[in-house]
């Protein structure tokens, strides 16, 4: 595209109508609007069911509030994806994403199926209700931009290599969240193990296909940014595209197995239905739904 193609008002439009048609992984996000037209929606999911579905490229991100009870699905489509995430309480947005909570409390640093993702008031924000992938990390954060300019030559958010905090900070914006209220995160798909000697090993992505699916246990806010690992050994960044779905669904009762599967989970989820219960209305006698 050259100068001359948009310097006038109708080339602009013609540039800008075109981005729409780029494909995944040439572009920062490429929503679909309704969700419900996804071409591959969930197995078993209805698609009047979707009520969010995107690809985001290899250095971009999203961002998207959810209703309790919203299955959140995180798809690695070709293999070298890494999702950073950061929740919050959509309703309270101080509580937020704790990650020394969410393993100290839970006695576990290797997040999967079955795990919680606990907030700073001992609430449950999310649950790991499916994970194909197995390799993820709670230890080592997102990237800054610091490191990715000394690491690559560039971190600025709109770069060539963007840093994890850089397109934090543009997401959290969209919710009027800054900079001071984005706590350390969670990543997806680029697998870390710590040794007998305490030293971090990087194991790289479960390959392409891999995917985790988090039901929010309270309305969240969900950043996620789709950039290389602050362990990625290799000399160039590299970060492939990224499948984002959800749709509508419950949250943990205590009727499932996941609500009693643990004390610690049961003590997050029980005090994530109090506070739930403390918030809802009670119906006014009479009234008529």
């Amino acid at each position: 595209m050259t100068a001359s193609s948009t310097s006038t008002t109708a080339g602009a439009r013609e540039h800008a109508r075109a981005q729409e048609g780029a494909a995944a992984g040439t572009v920062r996000t490429r929503p679909v609007v309704p969700a419900s037209a996804w071409p591959t929606p969930p197995d078993g999911v209805s698609p009047e069911d979707l009520v969010h579905a995107e690809t985001v490229a290899g250095g971009g991100y999203t961002h998207l509030a959810v209703a309790r009870g919203t299955h959140v699905r995180l798809t690695d489509l070709d293999g070298d994806a890494c999702a950073h995430v950061l929740a919050f309480h959509a309703e309270q947005p101080w509580e937020r994403l704790n990650v020394a909570d969410t393993v100290k409390v839970q006695w576990q640093v290797y997040l999967t199926t079955g795990h919680l993702l606990l907030s700073d008031q001992g609430r449950a924000l999310a649950s790991v209700v499916a994970d194909t992938s197995g390799h993820h990390d709670t230890l080592f954060g997102t990237t800054t931009r610091a490191r990715n300019e000394a690491r690559y030559g560039d971190g600025a958010a709109h770069g060539p290599s963007p840093a994890g905090r850089e397109l934090f900070a543009l997401a959290g914006a969209k919710h009027d969240l800054t900079r001071r209220d984005l706590p350390p995160s969670i990543s997806f798909f680029q697998g870390v193990r710590v040794d007998d000697d305490g030293a971090p090993q990087h194991r790289g992505s479960a390959g392409a296909g891999a995917a985790v699916t988090l039901v929010a246990e309270l309305p969240l806010i969900l950043l996620v940014a789709n950039t290389a690992h602050p362990l990625d050994p290799r000399e160039r960044f590299t970060c492939t595209p990224l499948e984002v779905l959800a749709w509508r669904g419950d949250p943990t009762a205590p009727s499932d197995p996941r609500w009693d599967a643990t004390p610690e989970g049961r003590r997050a989820l029980d005090r994530t239905a109090a506070h739930v219960a403390a918030r809802t209305a009670r119906p006014t006698a009479g009234a008529t739904r």
